[in-house]
């Protein structure tokens, strides 16, 4: 199985984050994807490839121009204020208020966010647009026939949405790769989200769509982060009408539920034929992460990556989140290795 990866994801070195009303230091950090990109080419599971330059057309096809074009030339304006600490948004335009775009620079960085706990720097357009490269190049290389690839991609991507970033989130990579998917013949594509927590951004930009069937097995909503998108009862409208299917888990879950939603989940994408299957593989369902709470073991993974070759799809792993960053290696070889030897 071969890796896509880019270094230039260093460039989103956030400082500080918002959560449980603190400013404590950042989770999303470097050190993630550096201790997975170890611990695969320690495995041996095949080469490491850098990626090609994204093409401006195939992110456009994802995301909404201006939002592109904010992130693009966010820091410069921040900047300019002489302001050179990371960004954090001030409100939003909840129900009762107007959702009209602000000329001000602190009403735009809330206009296209959805959360107070996401920063953004000087380095993250460009590490962004690196791991959307990862995405691409990696979505490329089952179009060109390989069985299965890894897009080592950070900063993660499921949670940004075609107009807005959160949740350490801003272009969605999982979104971009099947795109790219479906440029290059695709017929059908799956995603298959398995973070801890629910992909909202992936789930909206395809809500609305009859060729990309979107599963996610999450933490209930009720319960836990992103809290407004992810109920079983979301399946879709218009041309999408049946291609989304949610499984909020509870609190604590184990493998055997696991295991239960996630058959399931595979049986629907059965059913619905896909040309390819892309893993948004989230780490973060690991007993020990510091901001979830499932309990699958290290131990678990690998029957859990076996379940995703028995699917016998083209299949593309995308890194999500996973916070637990001294087993982050190899529990994600874990997930691999099983898929390989499936």
């Amino acid at each position: 199985m071969k890796t896509v990866y880019s270094p230039a994801h260093a460039g989103h070195l956030p400082r500080l984050e918002l959560s449980d009303g603190k400013l404590v230091p950042a989770v999303e950090i470097p050190a993630r994807a550096e201790i997975v990109l170890r611990a695969v080419a320690s495995a041996g599971l095949g080469d490491i490839l850098a990626p090609a330059a994204i093409d401006d057309a195939l992110l456009a096809r994802v995301h909404a121009p201006d939002y592109l074009e904010f992130l693009a030339g966010f820091w410069a304006e921040w900047s300019a204020m002489e302001r050179d600490w990371d960004a954090l948004p001030l409100a939003w335009a909840v129900p009762g208020l107007r959702r009209v775009r602000p000329r001000d620079i602190d009403g735009r960085l809330s206009y296209y966010s959805f959360d107070a706990g996401t920063p953004l720097t000087a380095g993250t357009w460009n590490a962004a647009r690196a791991g959307a490269s990862v995405a691409a190049t990696a979505a490329g290389l089952l179009a060109d026939g390989e069985a299965s690839a890894f897009a080592l991609c950070r900063p993660p991507g499921h949670h940004a949405a075609g107009d807005f970033y959160g949740g350490y989130c801003f272009l969605n990579n999982a979104a971009i790769a099947a795109e790219r998917l479906i440029e290059r013949g695709a017929g059908r594509v799956a995603i298959l989200d398995l973070d801890y927590h629910h992909g909202n951004g992936t789930q909206a930009i395809f809500y609305r769509r009859g060729d990309v069937f979107f599963s996610s097995l999450h933490a209930d909503p009720r319960d836990e982060y992103p809290f407004f998108l992810g109920h079983a009862d979301e399946t879709g409208e218009g041309n999408g009408v049946g291609t989304t299917a949610n499984y909020p888990l509870a609190l604590g879950t184990d493998l055997p539920a696991y295991l239960q939603a996630l058959d399931d989940a595979l049986a629907r994408i059965a059913a619905f034929g896909p040309d390819a299957l892309v893993v948004s593989l989230g780490m973060d369902t690991y007993e020990h992460d510091p901001i979830s709470k499932f309990k699958l073991k290290t131990a678990d993974y690998p029957t859990i990556g076996a379940r995703l070759a028995a699917l016998k799809r083209p299949t593309l792993f995308v890194m999500e989140g996973g916070y637990a960053v001294d087993a982050l290696g190899q529990n994600v070889v874990a997930v691999l290795s099983g898929f390989e030897n499936g």
